[in-house]
């Protein structure tokens, strides 16, 4: 009998809102250059939604039979990762005793010289990279001092290597960022260059976002994880960027309606009057 290699259970999270996406948010919608953090990328923490965020996440895990909550928490050493997983553990989501281990190699993508900028400010300060980057692509473009996907990916070839060591049977809990969430499924759902960037252009991996993986004995020679849940989202409780615009147009559409009648009716009132 062939022993088991996997978990039985893998999370991979997606870390709460944090200020460091606020900002981006903020400066694209200014069309500015540089997105304006004051903390190293470090130490950027959980905005107040993601803090919301990461609670209902960690009810959402609470909610689990103590037997299918995660046995061990690996997270990225970033505070906004550390934050998200602490308050997972806090609000009763994972079992008991559950080692919280804090793994370097979980970080966000480097961005060397181009950290903290935006499109435009990469184009005006950066043209030459910019151009690269456009040629080469993002899965192998290296900007100075940062990293490619490629090298992504290769740090997280020996996180695998190490949950299939240390975690056998287990159920792990993965909190990390959005390009990590995406290489990882490149790596356990065997994907190429082609089609990580389609699930990359398609949509952003939502902040506090599940995407998970279960052990199936009977898939390839000797089992592998199998992606159950992709994007999972559990916090509901406020409506996304778009669906807040799209909600004040319809807001202000109802204003517009209501004041045009209330106007019409006054006319109508003072035409009887007169």
């Amino acid at each position: 009998m062939t022993t088991q290699q996997w978990p039985d259970r893998l999370w991979i999270v997606r870390h709460g809102e944090s200020a460091g996406n606020v900002a981006r948010d903020a400066a694209y919608a200014s069309g500015l250059s540089v997105i304006d953090i004051a903390e190293r990328d470090v130490d950027v923490p959980l905005s107040a939604l993601g803090q919301r965020q990461s609670q209902a996440l960690g009810e959402w895990f609470g909610a689990l039979a103590e037997e299918e909550r995660p046995t061990v928490v690996l997270t990225s050493p970033y505070l906004r990762a550390c934050q998200t997983a602490t308050a997972i553990r806090e609000a009763g989501g994972v079992a008991h005793n559950a080692p919280f281990v804090i793994d370097e190699r979980l970080r966000e993508k480097e961005f060397g010289i181009l950290d903290r900028l935006t499109k435009l400010g990469i184009e005006q300060k950066f043209p030459d990279q910019a151009a690269l980057r456009a040629r080469i692509g993002k899965f192998y473009f290296r900007p100075p001092g940062g990293e490619s996907w490629c090298d992504v990916i290769l740090r997280l070839r020996s996180v695998v290597e190490t949950v299939t060591r240390e975690y056998r049977g287990e159920r792990v809990l993965v909190v990390s960022h959005q390009v990590i969430v995406n290489c990882f499924r490149y790596l356990l759902e065997r994907l190429d260059e082609a089609q990580i960037l389609d699930i990359d252009r398609a949509a952003d991996v939502p902040n506090c976002s599940v995407t998970s993986y279960r052990f199936d004995a009977a898939r390839g020679k000797h089992g592998k994880l199998v992606a159950d849940l992709v994007n999972f989202l559990t916090y509901m409780a406020e409506p996304t960027k778009n669906k807040r615009v799209s909600l004040g147009l319809i807001v202000l559409l109802y204003l517009s309606v209501l004041f045009g009648f209330a106007y019409w009716m006054k006319r109508e009132y003072w035409k009887d009057v007169h």
